[in-house]
């Protein structure tokens, strides 16, 4: 029988936040008992504990996301950060690993579609969130949406989030929770509904958007929906200009927190 866990709001040793202020919360969060707990339970599933899923849109599908880190020491450079490494060398594999539940123009909606599945990897009628999970078997995910959801109702993008976190809680897989750099909705309010959901499940809020707002035109492009990018030299200031860096050192910090928490415990 699969171990399962109450996907109820629980208790945890972390201070509560108040989600409607999202914009003052922390980029890399506190990492809370309900994580630890849903960490234990991948493993009784035989999920691997040195394997992250990336799922999201376009900017998640990139080959600007991540891999880097899977492509050996010259592709990128660490600078002030070489206790990152221990992390690149711990999640080897998952950084540039074509996600099946991570595409260009993909919703929340996207990866809980049949019809978005790839058939020669998925099996008949299996979705691309449980297609992704099955194969890569994660112990965390990074679920980055919203981008492509403004034009949606919010309620039905809340909907479609709840569905990814508890299909991902049921198997053990830890979601991280992730803030966008654009405000393409007009009032932020996809942004403090994923805050109010991490707060909700106890999850881990990796505030994106705090980390690039300050930056010209917020991080993105003229197109106000991409990110600018330059590559991962975080030795080089030139590189904390843009957003792309930045998405990717604070992404090492999110995973290298959940590395200590689940590994130090």
């Amino acid at each position: 029988m699969t171990p399962t866990i109450t996907l109820s709001p629980q208790p945890s040793l972390t201070p509560t936040y108040d989600p409607a202020v999202w914009e003052s919360l922390p980029v890399i969060p506190a990492i809370s008992d309900t994580v630890r707990t849903l960490y234990k339970l991948g493993q009784k599933n035989h999920n691997n504990p040195q394997a992250f899923s990336k799922v999201g849109d376009c900017e998640t599908s990139s080959a600007f996301f991540l891999t880097d880190f899977d492509l050996g020491r010259k592709a990128y450079n660490l600078g002030q950060y070489q206790d990152l490494q221990s992390t690149i060398d711990y999640f080897a594999g998952s950084f540039g690993r074509t996600s099946l539940a991570a595409g260009p123009g993909y919703t929340a909606s996207s990866v809980l579609s049949a019809i978005m599945s790839d058939p020669s990897q998925c099996n008949a009628g299996e979705i691309p969130l449980a297609c992704e999970y099955r194969l890569h078997r994660p112990s965390f995910v990074l679920v980055t949406f919203g981008t492509n959801d403004y034009a949606n109702s919010l309620s039905a993008f809340e909907r479609y989030m709840r569905t990814i976190i508890v299909d991902s809680m049921k198997v053990g897989v830890v979601p991280v929770l992730a803030t966008k750099a654009d405000n393409r909705e007009g009032n932020n309010s996809i942004n403090e509904l994923i805050a109010k959901l991490a707060h909700e499940y106890d999850l881990p809020l990796w505030n994106f958007w705090a980390a690039v707002n300050s930056l010209p035109d917020h991080g993105l492009k003229q197109d106000g929906l991409h990110l600018t990018y330059f590559p991962d030299h975080f030795d080089d200031p030139d590189a904390f200009n843009y957003a792309f860096p930045w998405r990717n050192l604070t992404a090492l910090q999110v995973l290298q927190a959940l590395q200590k928490a689940v590994t130090e415990a």
